[in-house]
């Protein structure tokens, strides 16, 4: 890895653009960038490829408790395990590209395991120059087996190593993200945003087990304009609703795992057993129907981002849908000749119907603060506070809460 980031840093430094057309920075500029920028200038000469990464390294000093009906395990003050990403991305023809990003190590798995990638379609001079320039002029196109577009929260979430766009340490509680084979179709003008997207349903691929497939729809429609140098506003509402597929995997797929290393877990729980440590996943396994709202807003330096989540269906043998609502709001402040400095607040609610029965209330509250020492390497600190209300006697969860600091070094490039 330390060889990887070396060659990066010295490549960055012979050639100064390494961007790539309709692409989002994987540094400072990808900032509260959502959806991969549709460029119109093209600056494809020839087949080009970007090779990037991200590394971090966390130190936690969390303590946990609960009402003690279930011990928990013991855990103290220490570095996590780093993580690493490796990402691969090609422009292949002018408007056509591919990205491929790989886990090079993550709390899950210790191989690395190629997390997901796409071929991402904005011209389609391949098959006949200028051919329907008129409408792929606001179209996008993109295939693979991929992260899925669903909410805007997954744009700002830690993706294992890809730290630099998340102002905090953890994701939020109900951490929507999979990975699926399917497609996407964009639609973009005057700041109107409309996507529609299908895919198979599936986490994991194969041949084997044909009834357990089921297509899953995906779509998002909204605006997002900056009116002046100092005013952005964005809002989406987004859709993602399953058929009959053996089991969904929205709020359980990332096996890169938590930031908060084993707390509220019990005395037999490993780091990667228990990656998903500190979230909560409704179980929610067939024909779910979840919808998020996200409201964005900047002026100067003060930005706000919000979630408003709300997902139905039945968990394994379940005959009654059962609800779960996350509501989440944060505010942050950029500071600095470049906005380099920043500090936040983030408030996280929980509200579901658990599959145990229980009516069960996750909070977390969040403060952060962080320094882009440059624009490829952050320093971010947080204190993070977070309680279990409704769980039944006899519940790991029972009075169960965590708190404490936590502080990650990021590089991306």
């Amino acid at each position: 890895m330390a060889v990887l980031l070396l060659v990066g840093v010295t490549v960055y430094a012979q050639k100064n653009n390494r961007s790539l057309d309709n692409y989002r920075e994987p540094d400072k500029n990808g900032l509260n960038v959502f959806e991969s920028p549709k460029d119109t200038v093209s600056t494809f000469e020839n087949v080009k490829v970007r090779i990037g990464g991200s590394s971090t390294l966390q130190f936690q000093a969390l303590d946990h408790e609960n009402s003690g009906a279930v011990a928990l395990k013991d855990i103290g003050y220490n570095f996590n395990l780093a993580t690493a990403n490796l990402d691969l991305d090609v422009a292949l023809y002018d408007g056509v590209r591919m990205h491929l990003r790989t886990y090079l190590s993550s709390r899950h798995h210790p191989e690395p395991y190629v997390k997901g990638g796409y071929f991402q379609i904005d011209k389609l001079n391949f098959i006949k120059e200028g051919f329907m320039e008129d409408v792929m002029k606001y179209t996008t196109i993109k295939v693979g087996h991929m992260e899925n577009n669903y909410g805007d929260a997954h744009f700002r979430r830690t993706d294992n190593a890809q730290a630099i766009y998340n102002p905090f340490v953890g994701n939020l509680i109900m951490d929507a993200f999979t990975t699926e084979v399917g497609a996407e179709v964009y639609y973009r003008r005057n700041g109107f945003i409309g996507m529609i997207g299908f895919t198979n349903g599936k986490l994991n691929q194969a041949v084997d087990n044909p009834d357990t497939g089921g297509a899953s729809l995906l779509a998002k429609l909204g605006y997002d304009k900056q009116f002046n140098d100092d005013f952005r506003f964005r809002f989406t509402g987004s859709l993602y609703n399953t058929g009959q597929v053996a089991n969904s995997y929205l709020y359980s797929a990332d096996r890169s795992g938590s930031r908060y290393y084993l707390v509220l877990e019990n005395t037999e729980a490993t780091t990667s057993s228990a990656f998903r440590s500190g979230r909560y996943n409704p179980n929610l396994r067939n024909k779910i129907t979840a919808m998020m709202f996200n409201p964005f807003i900047k002026y100067k330096g003060l930005e706000f981002f919000g979630t408003f989540e709300t997902a139905k269906g039945k968990g394994d043998a379940e005959t009654e849908e059962r609800t779960a609502k996350q509501y989440a709001g944060e505010l942050i402040y950029r500071f600095g000749n470049t906005e380099n400095f920043y500090l936040g607040g983030r408030y996280n609610l929980v509200d579901a119907e658990d599959q145990s029965g229980d009516d069960i209330d996750i909070t977390r509250f969040q403060l952060g603060a962080g320094w882009f020492m440059t624009k490829n390497i952050l320093l971010k600190a947080e204190y993070v506070n977070q309680k279990y209300d409704g769980y039944s006697a006899g519940s790991i969860f029972e009075d169960g809460k965590f708190h404490g600091l936590m502080a990650e070094a990021v590089i991306s490039f």
